[in-house]
């Protein structure tokens, strides 16, 4: 026995399919991300790379060349872009768009370990990351207030971004215009001389006595202690008092040499609101998350920090990404609505009969909704290109079911009972639906095949579209007819006013045609 069959002796089972096809749809819905655009790794890697104090040429011929040399003999790579500056460097490596990125960034992190050997000494470790759209910034937040740089840059860091890595979607929270908190150290070259000491000496003596380093443990009989050599400055005092060196039996202090003060790194970097200077910090959603639930929680958490805040200080918004992306989805789901309602005027006023429309509409969440849940487990997100596919599958997803409707309502006009209509019906058009559904299938895959970075941003539209089409067809040779033999006013007379007037009118229509082919 066919589905088909099925559905037709067992309506409650066609109803419990769709209803569990449109409860999946409800549930996924909810969770599936919200974006802006797909998940899609750009075919470049950049190859960061941090030397203080160094000059252009000596980063382009100490560090770049090194670089360049061992990322060349990764497989893929098309093209190598390097950008030399003052204190650093960015290589940004083109790949060919048929070399997986996962593969080709771990191929280029091996290269990048074995060439470092060849780096300065006294070189960062160079940080090598992928291009992707989900990995910018949704969200802007600044943090000003009439208060020193120290306090600001403090709440904005063991404060407001501290509490905001705990919001739900979360990713990342990068700091912009922040100074990093340092001790500064200015020395009295007069004072260095008359004792007979250089800057080294100082250097040294830091290294020497600002430092905590593993001890080991003391053992004796039952009992084991480890050990611990606390000599860090924990405080600018501390500092001051460390020694350098000494001369004639007297110790020399660092406070006898130099200023030690608390201060900033030296500033290379500024954020300001309205003017004012301020902590900027950018906040980044984990992959796949929806960026509209993330923008509300990091607001919601922001309206708590604010109330704990010091008196002055203003923690706000300053730029959200989320409100495009929420505007665009609202704009979309309305185009869908209105595309449902006007689906459903246009299937009346052809089929005449409002059980044959709702038949016909039902058609609409079942495939729409089925589509969701299964683009949910693929991974998608809801994003312009499979928005874009979900609105263009309304006017698509009835065809089927009005193929299989007017057929079985023909083998009702010829006096078969509704049962025996349905499934005859089914089974005369089944083929013929098919068809249908391989050819517009036929049109919109080869989208899925397209290559190149436009290519994967519209393998989801060409994936959601599909998957719509398919849905809907099931939906015809099984739903349907178990409907139709349970609902359907398969009688003539059942037909409302406005399809006897479409009838009469393509009556007329057709005889006009008749007599202009003679």
């Amino acid at each position: 026995m066919s589905l088909t069959e099925a559905c037709i002796k067992k309506p409650v089972l066609a109803w419990m399919i769709m209803a569990a096809t449109i409860v999946f749809g409800v549930v996924a819905s909810q969770r599936i991300g919200i974006s802006q655009f797909p998940d899609v790794d750009f075919p470049t890697i950049n190859i960061s790379v941090t030397w203080e104090g160094a000059n252009p040429e000596a980063v382009e011929s100490d560090v770049i060349e090194a670089i360049e040399e061992a990322v060349t003999q990764v497989e893929g790579v098309t093209s190598i872009t390097s950008n030399a500056r003052q204190g650093g460097a960015n290589i940004t490596v083109e790949l060919d768009l048929s070399r997986n990125v996962d593969t080709a960034l771990a191929d280029v992190q091996t290269k990048v370990s074995q060439a470092q050997r060849q780096l300065p000494e006294d070189i960062d470790p160079p940080i090598v990351t992928k291009t992707n759209p989900e990995d910018q910034p949704i969200i802007q937040v600044g943090v000003s207030g009439p208060f020193s740089q120290q306090v600001v840059s403090d709440f904005a860091r063991y404060r407001v971004k501290e509490k905001l890595q705990t919001v739900p979607g979360v990713g990342e929270v990068q700091i912009g215009g922040s100074l990093e908190r340092n001790v500064r150290i200015w020395v009295d070259s007069g004072k260095l001389d008359s004792l007979g000491l250089t800057v080294m000496d100082i250097t040294a003596a830091l290294q020497r006595e600002h430092v905590e380093l593993p001890a080991g443990r003391i053992e004796t009989s039952g009992r084991e202690v480890n050990v611990r050599v606390l000599g860090e400055a924990l405080d600018l005092e501390t500092l001051r008092n460390i020694v350098i060196r000494e001369q004639g039996g007297q110790p020399v202090y660092l406070h006898d040499v130099a200023l030690v003060e608390d201060g900033f790194e030296d500033i290379r970097r500024m954020a300001r609101v309205n003017g004012i200077p301020a902590q900027g910090l950018g906040i980044k959603k984990q992959r796949g998350a929806n960026a509209v639930s993330v923008a509300q929680g990091v607001r919601a958490e922001l309206a708590r920090i604010q109330k704990e805040a010091p008196e002055g200080m203003d923690v706000a918004v300053r730029f959200d990404s989320t409100q495009f992306i929420e505007e665009s989805v609202h704009e979309i789901e309305f185009e869908l609505l209105l595309a449902c309602i006007l689906t459903a005027f246009v299937c009346w006023v052809f089929l005449g009969s409002l059980s044959s429309t709702m038949n016909v509409v039902l058609a609409i969440p079942m495939s729409l909704l089925g589509t969701v849940a299964v683009i949910y487990f693929l991974g998608f997100t809801l994003n312009t290109f499979t928005l874009l596919g979900l609105a263009l599958a309304v006017g698509i997803v009835v065809d089927d079911a009005i193929m299989v409707l007017e057929n079985i309502f023909r083998h009702a006009e010829e006096g078969k009972d509704r049962v025996r209509a349905a499934r005859e019906g089914t089974a005369e058009i089944t083929f013929a639906a098919l068809a249908a559904t391989m050819a517009v299938i036929a049109i919109f895959l080869p989208v899925v095949f397209m290559k190149g970075i436009i290519g994967r941003f519209f393998l989801q539209f060409g994936v959601t579209l599909c998957v719509a089409v398919l849905l809907s067809y099931v939906e015809a040779i099984t739903l349907a007819p178990a409907r139709c033999a349970q609902l359907l006013k398969t009688s003539r007379e059942g037909r409302s006013k406005m399809g006897v007037w479409v009838d009469k009118g393509f009556s007329k229509l057709e005889h006009a045609y008749g007599r202009v082919l003679g």
